[in-house]
């Protein structure tokens, strides 16, 4: 599920679309209830595709599939191709990386990652949902949005609060004035579609699908409208259907405030290296006063309280960036030296054309998927009362979904997600994983009464699969060779439980470890977010 203010290194794959008016539109062509047209394959130009041999094209669908004779738009598809014998294939597999906003393109050479040669049988199949990356039209609204020098998140005096509210406001319009008759479809249920859309140019009866964070969420609702064109599912870090999307953003501030308490005490643990604090309070007060000095002062002028929040974020999605952070950090308060944080922000912020994309199609979908309390009265009892208990990223939540109030397009309702016809699929959590709290995996495996989930016990890392963990990636390998799960076992709990991969030691730093960590960043392009 997205948030943070950008994406955690996303790699530009090229081919970028532009940024659409409402005047913007191809002209209709077909036919009511045509299939879309066999996908043109030609060579991938971008780095890492072209590498894996892959193969690029584009599948046009309906922009309102009510009306499939009308206006049209075109998504972009990466495929790398089975390697076994024919006799061996086992299908088309489409991946989603989360978001919603995540470019997908790239992950189609995650089949590589996936042990004992097991991906070696599928089609893989990355695909820019509507709206992002290299489909066209691609959403932007105002990419200055996420600059430097924003306001303090807490609203402790009018002021804050109404220079957000301003923001926000003008955000959402901003939206209206770029997505035209495109913000009318940016639904899941729209995005779902367009991967039927995309079985259909593949002339695939079914598909095979990997999707992470919100990409689950596809996945549910794809089984839900489409059970009988399902094969295999691997579903990691899982939205809670039940709680879309303001109450799964109030479930996330108080998770992700439990994840930060750990990472304090991480920092404390290793004081020889870090020197904040030699308890997890001690760096935890540090990092709150640190909160209230750069509201006055901000570091090298760019680095606020806002700014600080969203660079400690990350340490709460992934135990794999808790070193960076933590150097950066001391760096500031030990040397008075703003870089590394600096640098921090904008891999997660680039300052380029469109770099807003990802947030724009986030509150596309997110906005006009189910309703937000159109009362700001909501909004100040419910943030006030978790800030209360779990400060650290409550209120740069709120602003972050904030344009939902101001949103320039009716909001619909969600799909009531049921996987009573799917098939077996496999599911997959950490205890403590803050973006998706393990809760919405166990619901999932309710809905889906022939999934089976695997924990990684008391692990903090978000949608983290085929990143070198032998017991969870083994058991992907081995479902997707077979189709074996776990056993299911009985109760509102896990069937397979896994020991996470840990952090690091900090004092003996990895070089592999964090070329590795680069790579699979890069090869995902994972939407990070609150």
């Amino acid at each position: 599920m997205k948030r943070i203010w950008a994406a955690a290194t996303v790699v530009a794959l090229g081919a970028a679309g532009t940024a659409i008016t409402s005047a913007e539109a191809a002209s209709p062509i077909g036919k009511p209830g045509d299939a879309p047209a066999p996908i043109a394959w030609s060579p991938c130009t971008e780095t890492s595709l072209k590498a894996q041999g892959a193969e690029c094209g584009f599948v046009t669908v309906p922009m309102d599939y009510t009306k499939p004779n009308g206006t049209k738009i075109q998504l972009a598809v990466a495929r790398v191709e089975h390697t076994v014998p024919d006799d061996k294939y086992q299908g088309v597999m489409l991946v989603n990386p989360g978001g919603p906003g995540g470019s997908g393109r790239g992950m189609a050479t995650l089949g590589e990652k996936v042990p004992n040669g097991a991906g070696d049988a599928y089609d893989w199949i990355g695909f820019d949902p509507r709206g992002v990356g290299a489909s066209t039209p691609k959403l932007t609204c105002d990419s200055g949005y996420l600059g430097f020098n924003r306001p303090p998140y807490v609203p402790t005096t009018p002021a804050v609060e109404d220079a957000w509210h301003v923001r926000s406001a003008k955000y959402a319009a901003d939206c209206a004035k770029a997505g035209g008759a495109l913000l009318s479809h940016m639904r899941t249920e729209d995005s779902v579609r367009d991967m039927d859309s995309i079985r259909k140019a593949l002339g695939a009866d079914t598909i095979n699908f990997y999707g992470f964070s919100y990409g689950t969420y596809l996945g549910q609702v794809y089984a839900t409208l489409f059970p009988k064109r399902v094969r295999r599912m691997v579903l990691d870090g899982n939205v809670n259907p039940q709680r879309v999307w303001y109450q799964a953003n109030l479930d996330q501030d108080v998770a992700f405030d439990r994840n930060m308490k750990l990472y304090f005490s991480w920092l404390a643990k290793n004081d020889s290296v870090y020197h904040l604090g030699k308890t997890g309070p001690e760096v935890e007060k540090l990092y709150y006063r640190q909160l209230g000095e750069l509201a006055t002062k901000p570091a090298g002028g760019l680095i606020g309280p806002a700014e600080l929040t969203d660079v400690f974020l990350q340490p709460g999605y992934y135990v794999f960036g808790w070193e960076k952070a933590g150097r950066a950090f001391s760096d500031w308060v030990t040397k008075k030296d703003s870089a590394g944080l600096k640098s921090l922000y904008e891999e997660n912020n680039p300052q380029t054309a469109g770099a807003d994309n990802d947030y724009a199609v986030y509150l596309a979908v997110q906005c006009t998927d189910t309703r937000w309390p159109a009362k700001w009265s909501t909004w100040v009892k419910d943030n006030w009362r978790i800030y209360h208990k779990a400060p650290f990223e409550t209120w740069g939540n709120a602003w972050y979904n904030a344009p939902c109030r101001h949103w320039p397009v009716r909001a619909g309702r969600p799909v009531r997600v049921d996987g009573s016809k799917a098939p077996p699929i496999l599911l997959i959590s950490e205890t403590l994983d803050a973006a998706t709290p393990f809760s919405g995996s166990l619901e999932v495996r309710r809905l889906f009464p022939r999934a089976s989930l695997v924990e990684g016990v008391n692990g903090t890392t978000h949608a983290g699969s085929l990143f070198g963990n032998a017991c969870i990636d083994d058991t992907i390998a081995g479902y997707l060779a077979t189709g074996a799960l776990p056993k299911r076992v009985a109760g509102n709990r896990s069937d397979k439980q896994c020991t996470p991969i840990a952090p690091s030691n900090p004092a003996q730093p990895t070089l592999k470890r964090s070329a590795d960590l680069l790579e699979r960043l890069q090869l995902q392009q994972l939407i990070i977010g609150r």
